[in-house]
This record gives C-alpha cells, structure tokens and sequence, in this order.
C-alpha cells in the first residue's frame, strides 16, 4: 500500500485509491459533481494545504532563498498539533490502504506537494515513487 503524490486533473494511477485534494479552492469551472469523474479528487483536504499567505510566498519564489523561505514557512504551518496529526494519520494509513494526495501545480519540485512527500516520509509512510 502506498501514497501517490499527485498533480490533481492528471490521470489516476491503477490502484491508486481515494485522492485527497490537498488544495485551498476548490477547481475554478467544474461541477462539485464531476470533481472525482474529471480526476481532480475524491475528498477536499484543504488542512494539508499552505495558508493564501505562503501559497503566494511558493509561487512568487524565483531564487532558492525564496523557495526555501517558502519551504520554512510551509514546514511551520504543518508542524502545528493539527496538521501534524493529520500528516500522522495520513502515514499510517498508508500502510493499510493505497491513496494518493495533490494539488493544481505542474511541477511537484516547485510546489508544496514536494514538502509534503517530505513530511509523510519522515513519519515512515509508504510512498510510491516519483511519477508513478
């Protein structure tokens, strides 16, 4: 059993289970109805995702000390009891089940998604591969 980090709208994976949308808005267009048909996810997890504020310090981020100000401030809000948690559960729910957690942004490397693989790791979760 493994976690699939995902860039959400992209085709599902065989087996790849429930898709968590680790995001803060909902997709722009698209019926709260076709949100699983279209692959975008199953439940919105919107806990997981970065607050506006550093959403926009991630996107805005052009030189590493940027991005890694990004990541510091990400890494903090996810350290919070609440978030922390979740990353918890999250771990050891892949040990029994295949799901698979995303957001909007096309390069994982760019996006909070890597930070995510990151943390569910270091809490020993099973996690497929990159591009898998």
């Amino acid at each position: 059993m493994v976690i699939r980090i995902v860039r959400l709208g992209s085709p599902r994976a065989a087996q790849e289970g429930l898709r968590l949308g680790t995001v803060r808005r909902p997709p722009r267009g698209v019926p709260k109805s076709e949100f699983a048909r279209q692959d975008w996810y199953d439940l919105w997890y919107p806990n997981l995702a970065p607050s506006l504020e550093t959403m926009k310090l991630g996107q805005q981020a052009a030189t590493p000390a940027e991005w890694a100000a990004f990541v510091r401030k990400y890494r903090a809000e996810m350290a919070t009891p609440e978030n922390s948690h979740s990353i918890a559960l999250l771990a050891a729910l892949s040990h029994q089940t295949s799901f698979s957690v995303g957001c909007y942004c096309e390069h994982e490397s760019h996006c909070h998604r890597s930070v995510l693989r990151e943390l569910l790791a270091a809490q020993g979760a099973h996690i497929a591969p990159e591009g898998t």
